[in-house]
Order: structure tokens, then C-alpha cells, then sequence
């Protein structure tokens, strides 16, 4: 006897989303879907039809890009839930992207491997990440030669050697001024300390100094020559702007998918979402970003938003739940990657806000 399973069941087989289900069942691209009553059902046998988006989105040839840098909070694990918010068959095929708060880039990357958006914009207020973003980029020859000049010393270090190498490295980035001749300079120590500090954590003291001791990494890979060079290529034309999210406004439009990815609110005092938050974003920052939020939902662009889910520690706190009443509060679940005490490890809820 054929059995049957719902469009939700289904949709949780084929790892997309309800709603694409249903627009596949509408076009009598699953065998045997039927409706019964204001549901979709499917039978359980039924085969995941292949997805006509690749025509309108994605690339005919793939280059896989990573992250050139570690960074705490970054995205990776959402990257498929992100991407179900991309627009699909029957919907108004988006030309841009922008990624105002673009930290590690984790999306950024994965939108760069696979999709074909023809303007890109992306911005973060850390000059020294942007920095290197640019150089990246625009120098990347002369960044690799650094790079690997670095990494062919340190790595036959023991481990005293290591300890004077990077703190030496760690003072010259914090007296280095960055401008149009460092930049290159910079850049390279960003990433060798990136690669090579405690946890990949970037994080200043109140002088702007950067303060992370150094890591306790065996092997570290200081210079991933053929994934800069990847990057740098698709790179070419994205704009890259060192500023304040608001600054993305006059690029957003009607055609544009938005994703931000901001501070995270900590879910409680001790929270390790303490180690993702600047001091400065706290919950009025988290207000102006969501008027900011509403201005380009009024324009037409397609908006993504993540953030902590308070509910983890206090199912009473609708801080998210009352400021995004307006839009749609997806929650997904995600693994709690920083916590010094292993017990408080494990699967967390994350919101995804969306209109």
C-alpha cells in the first residue's frame, strides 16, 4: 500500500524549504503529489525533482571558495537554511547582493562559489578586516609572497621561537598605521595572526590594540596560496566599503538579496555570545538595525537576518519576537562552537528573520 508524507516531512528529507515544496507540487514535478484538503501530500517513495533555480542562479562551472580567515560567530553551519531564502522558480529573478556586516564572509564565499549575481556589495565598520578584503583583492601577489615568507619561517619554529615570533608580529600590527603604503603589510599580518592567535579571536583593548595571545596550533596553513588566488579572482567586481551597514543603503534596491549578520545579542550574562558582541551593539543598536531593516524591506529588496534566540534561557523574552513582528522568525538550530566549560557545549536555537 503507498503511503504518504506531508510537504513539511518532505521538505525536511530534501533539506528545502516547505514552500518550495509546495511550488513543486503546484507544478507537477513530483509524481503523485496530490491535495487533499489545503495540504500537500507526497508520496514517501517520491524523488527530490532537481531544481530549475541552477538555470537562473548558479554557476555552470564551480570554483570552491573558503574563508581566508577564521572568525568567531561565522556562518557556516546556516549556509544551507540562508540560502532557501534565495528566490525561487515563479519569483522575480534578484541581480545583487549585499552583505553589510560581512565578518569571516562564510555566506559571502558560498554565494561566490555557486551563484551568478551580477553586482556585489559588501561592508564591515573593522577597517583591518576590510583592509584585507581589499588587498586580497587588489595585491594579491605581493600578499602571497608575504604570506608565505612568514609562514616558511614560523612553521620550523619551536615553540619558544613561535611565542617571540608572533608577539613580535602582534606589536608590529598594533604600531603599524594602516594607510595606502601598509596596507599590504597589514594585511598580512592580520591574517598570519588570524591563523595563528588563540581560537582565531579578533578582539582589542580599549587603546585599539589588538590583545589575543597566541594560539597553540601545530601546523597552522598561514598561506592557502591557490584558495587567496581563488578569492582575489571573484573578488573583481565586488565593492568593497570599510563603514556602518547604513552606508549599503544607497546600493539596496528592488533587485537585491540582503543578508546581516549582526552582533549577536547574548542569550544571558555569561553567555559565549558575549565573544561575537562589540561592546557597543547592545540592545538599542539591535533597534536601529532593525529600522534599517524595515527601509529596505519598503524598497523591495529580499532582507535575511540572523541572531541569537533569547527563548534558549528565557522563553518569555520576545525582545526578537516584538521588535520583528513585521517579518517572519524562522528558528534553526545550531551548535554552540565557544564555551569554555564543555557542558554548556551542544545544539542551540538561532533566528532567522526574513520578509
Amino acid at each position: 500500500m503507498l503511503s504518504f508524507i506531508s510537504a513539511k516531512e518532505a521538505a525536511e528529507k530534501w533539506e528545502i524549504s516547505q514552500r518550495r515544496v509546495a511550488i513543486l507540487c503546484s507544478e507537477n514535478r513530483i509524481d503523485g503529489a496530490m491535495m487533499v484538503g489545503n495540504m500537500w501530500i507526497i508520496p514517501s517513495t517520491a524523488e527530490k525533482p532537481i531544481d530549475k533555480r541552477t538555470v537562473r542562479y548558479e554557476k555552470e562551472t564551480k570554483t570552491e571558495l573558503k574563508p581566508f580567515l577564521k572568525w568567531v560567530g561565522g556562518k557556516g553551519q546556516l549556509i544551507n537554511e540562508i540560502e532557501k531564502f534565495l528566490p525561487v522558480d515563479g519569483e522575480k529573478v534578484l541581480t545583487k547582493y549585499a552583505e553589510p556586516m560581512v565578518g569571516g564572509g562564510a555566506l559571502l564565499f558560498s554565494i561566490l562559489s555557486k551563484y551568478n549575481f551580477e553586482v556585489l556589495y559588501i561592508s564591515d565598520i573593522n577597517a583591518e578586516l576590510i583592509n584585507s578584503y581589499i588587498v586580497v583583492r587588489d595585491n594579491i601577489d605581493l600578499l602571497v609572497e608575504k604570506l608565505t615568507e612568514m609562514q616558511a619561517v614560523f612553521l620550523p619554529m619551536n615553540e619558544n621561537g613561535r611565542k617571540y615570533f608572533y608577539y613580535n608580529a602582534r606589536d608590529k600590527f598594533n604600531a603599524l598605521q594602516l594607510s595606502k603604503e601598509t596596507a599590504v603589510e597589514k594585511a598580512a599580518l592580520f591574517i598570519f595572526l588570524n591563523k595563528t592567535c588563540f581560537n582565531g579571536l579578533y578582539r582589542v583593548n580599549k587603546k585599539g590594540q589588538f590583545n589575543v595571545p597566541m594560539g597553540a596550533y601545530k601546523n597552522p596553513t598561514i598561506c592557502d596560496e591557490n584558495n587567496l588566488r581563488n578569492i582575489s579572482n571573484a573578488l573583481r567586481n565586488v565593492e568593497i566599503v570599510c563603514g556602518d551597514y547604513t552606508l549599503s543603503e544607497s546600493f539596496i534596491d528592488d533587485n537585491t538579496f540582503v543578508y546581516i549578520d549582526p552582533p549577536y545579542r547574548p542569550i544571558s550574562e555569561t553567555s559565549a555570545f558575549t565573544s561575537y558582541n562589540s561592546d557597543s551593539f547592545d540592545d538599542n543598536e539591535q533597534i536601529r538595525l532593525s529600522q534599517y531593516i524595515e527601509r529596505i524591506d519598503k524598497v523591495g529588496a529580499k532582507v535575511v537576518l540572523s541572531n541569537s534566540d533569547p527563548k534558549n534561557v528565557n522563553p518569555d523574552d520576545m525582545f526578537f519576537d516584538d521588535l520583528y513582528k513585521a517579518f517572519k522568525i524562522h528558528r534553526v538550530e545550531a551548535s554552540r562552537a565557544i564555551n569554555s566549560k564543555a557542558e554548556k557545549r551542544g545544539k542551540i536555537s538561532e533566528l532567522l528573520i526574513h520578509n
